[in-house]
Formats: C-alpha cells, structure tokens, sequence
C-alpha cells in the first residue's frame, strides 16, 4: 500500500457496505418500488463509498502497521515472549472495524472483531482474550481519526 490519497481500501469498500446501499434501498422502494430499490441501492453505495473513504483516509494500514511496530513493546498488555508478529493481526483487526463500524462502539461490535480475530492470526500466538487489549488500542488509536473525518464531513 502507498501512502497516496485514496490508495486507502480500509474506506471506500467499508463505506459502500456500510449503510450506503441499505439506505439507498431504502429509499428508492419508498420512491419507485423495485427497481427503485435497484437505483437506490447503486446510488447509496456511491454515497456511501464516498463516507467510507473519507474515514478510510484518516485510516492508513500501512501508517497503522508502523506505528504500532514501532510502539507495541511500550504497551501495557504487552509480554515480552510475544513479537510483533503476534500483536499485528490483533492490530488489524481493531483499526479495520473501526473503519468498518465508526458509528457503534467497541463492545457491540467484539463478537465480530473475534471471528475476525481468529480468521486472520495466522501464526500469531495469542488467544482473543490476549490479542483483545491490543486489538481495542488499535480501535481507540483509530477512533480519533474516524471522529475528525465524521466532523471534517460535517462541515
């Protein structure tokens, strides 16, 4: 991944996914029955795309997988027999359903961040139990950037 603006595809997928197309649906039934519900649902993955990739660049995986490379051994949960090949799934996890549900909080979302979890550890050494922590500091670290992009939207 680069660092180039909309080289992000935490976003703009997660946008169109998210809400876009429901509410697009929505609409168009409540305008033009079925093939409103078709028109609606196109026109609200474009909007919502577009949302997506508003949060998606405030949410760079490779500025995130830095950042914590470089930090994760001053972290509380962290142990020192872990690398940061354990931690980074944990990481990714967390900053990628931030992107995905910037509008629901950490606890209604943890059931599906740990079959993520569990689908992405690979090696990593840690249960979702140990990877939780590190995985929610993620969340947190991208919760600041996905609340300035809803106030950047906003205005």
């Amino acid at each position: 991944m680069t660092g180039a603006p909309g080289a992000h595809p935490v976003g703009t997928g997660v946008g169109a996914a998210a809400g876009g197309i429901a509410a697009g649906a929505a609409a168009g039934t409540l305008a033009a029955g079925p093939v409103g519900t078709v028109v609606g649902a196109a026109a609200g993955a474009i909007v919502g795309g577009l949302a997506g990739k508003a949060v998606g660049e405030k949410i760079n995986p490779t500025v995130e997988n830095a950042h914590w490379r470089e930090n994760y051994k001053n972290e509380p949960y962290y142990k020192a027999d872990h690398g940061y090949e354990d931690y980074e799934p944990a990481y990714q996890t967390g900053y990628e359903a931030r992107a995905r549900h910037a509008d629901r909080d950490f606890d209604d979302v943890e059931e599906d961040m740990r079959m993520d979890y569990e689908k992405r550890k690979g090696n990593s050494r840690l249960g979702w139990e140990d990877a939780k922590p590190a995985s929610r500091a993620a969340w947190d670290r991208a919760d600041g950037k996905t609340s300035r992009a809803s106030e950047d939207r906003s205005h």
